[in-house]
Order: structure tokens, then sequence, then C-alpha cells
């Protein structure tokens, strides 16, 4: 969707319906000056695929995923590669 968008820093996905969403992935891949991200208004309940997701995402600092429900997900490969600045003590998952 915003795939290879490498001017991107921010974006506004607060009104984004991902309810029906399977499949994100490659979602953000490659949006090298991507900054920061608010995906806490994603519903990730039918997500199957999250790989590549956020790869290649090197000014992602750190994100908060908590609120995503990953127990559909088989597939998170890559989801993070090559995001060299995420201090990933601060990537949050939902605790079931």
């Amino acid at each position: 969707m915003f795939r290879d968008c490498e001017s991107l820093k921010s974006i506004d996905l607060s009104s984004f319906n991902t309810n029906n969403v399977t499949d994100m992935n490659s979602m953000f891949s490659c949006c090298e000056s991507l900054e920061s991200i608010n995906l806490s208004s994603f519903n990730t309940n039918n997500v199957i695929d999250m790989s590549y997701m956020l790869f290649g995402c090197k000014s992602l600092e750190s994100i908060d995923l908590s609120s995503f429900n990953t127990n559909n997900v088989t597939n998170m490969s890559y989801i993070f590669m090559l995001d060299y600045r995420i201090d990933y003590r601060i990537v949050l998952f939902k605790k079931l």
C-alpha cells in the first residue's frame, strides 16, 4: 500500500478500516524516511501475513503494536528487518 514511499515521514491512519484485511505484507516496506506511525486503530484480527510489513523503515525509532492481535498471523518473516534505529525493547505486542 505504501511500499517504497521513500520520502514519507509520518502518516495518520486513524481513519483506516482494516477489519477485513488479511494481508499486510510489505505494507510500509522501504519507507526509509518514516519516523513515526500510529497503528493503534488497526484491527488485525483477520490478518494472516505481516511479513516485510515494516521492512527497511530505517528512520523509525519505536513503534507500539500493543493493540495488534496476532493470533491468526502465520507469517511475520522479516517484519522489522533493516530497521536499525528501532529500540526493540519498545516494540510491544499484545499479551494474550
